[in-house]
């Protein structure tokens, strides 16, 4: 006797931290400076893509909630 079983979906791969964004680019860093980051307000030279003062970090951080925020109301329309 064969039944059919329904598959699971694969597993959302977990975020690890400095895999989001190529920082490599210029354009991440300010040379006129540091100023205080918009997420925790400790001094950085860094900039996000925008152009905000961030770090590397909480920049990451930011950008993996908003994708999960908007994945989550995708799937909440979606059902």
């Amino acid at each position: 006797m064969t039944g059919s079983r329904r598959r699971r979906a694969p597993p959302e791969p977990a975020y690890v931290p400095g895999t989001l964004l190529n920082w490599n680019n210029s354009k991440h860093w300010d040379y006129d400076g540091p100023q205080p980051c918009r997420y925790c307000g400790v001094p950085t030279q860094l900039r996000d893509s925008h152009g905000s003062p961030a770090h590397k970090v909480h920049a990451e951080e930011a950008l993996a909630r908003q994708h999960a925020e908007a994945a989550e109301a995708y799937a909440a329309e979606h059902q």
